[in-house]
């Protein structure tokens, strides 16, 4: 499996399946063209790529390639590394039909195909080391996060304090997280609240 540091960042949720079953990486979807309408996901996509950089991995089609220049426009282009997959005819399994351009997306390509689009894009397994003890859903609570009555505005400052939007969802917050902080730097944001 190939280990990566950066954040990876797909169209949609079945491409984040086949990608996480042979990348271990924060993968985050951009939900299609939804993406266009949602400032705060734009917003932790540009914190991420501060952080830990960005690797944009869109289907070759017209549609993943207006996503990938949305997203290249709107985030510094030295904090981003391009992975392309080849144009493979084909439909993927779970579809009845092929797509409008009749070629094979992320969900669609082989696990050797798409290890060796991140070896051609120059990205290595094991170029950085995965944090040892991730933050959970517990590790919220515990910390005042989640489930209080105060938690709102725990979360709030906690955000403004890491550049991030107010409005993301637990799991979003967890991804963000465990791709930007290590458990000891995460708790030394949220004892300084």
């Amino acid at each position: 499996m190939l280990k990566v540091n950066q954040a990876i960042v797909v169209e949609g949720k079945y491409d984040r399946i086949r990608l996480a079953s042979v990348v271990d990486a924060t993968i985050i979807e951009t939900g299609g063209f939804r993406i266009f309408k949602d400032p705060d996901k734009l917003e932790m996509l540009r914190t991420l790529a501060r952080v830990t950089g960005l690797i944009i991995l869109t289907d070759s089609d017209r549609a993943g390639f207006k996503i990938r220049h949305y997203i290249q426009g709107s985030i510094d282009p030295s904090l981003i590394i391009n992975v392309y997959i080849p144009d493979i005819l084909g439909k993927e399994r779970r579809k009845s039909i092929s797509s409008a351009e009749g070629t094979l997306g992320v969900e669609g390509i082989s696990a050797q195909l798409l290890l060796a689009a991140f070896a051609k894009a120059g990205i290595e397994s094991g170029q950085t080391e995965k944090r040892k003890r991730p933050i959970t859903k517990s590790d919220l609570f515990d910390d005042g996060l989640t489930g209080g009555t105060q938690s709102a505005e725990k979360r709030r400052k906690l955000m403004a304090g890491l550049g991030l939007p107010g409005r993301l969802s637990t799991g979003s917050m967890l991804t963000v997280f465990n791709a930007m902080l290590s458990f000891e730097e995460y708790k030394e944001h949220v004892t300084n609240l």
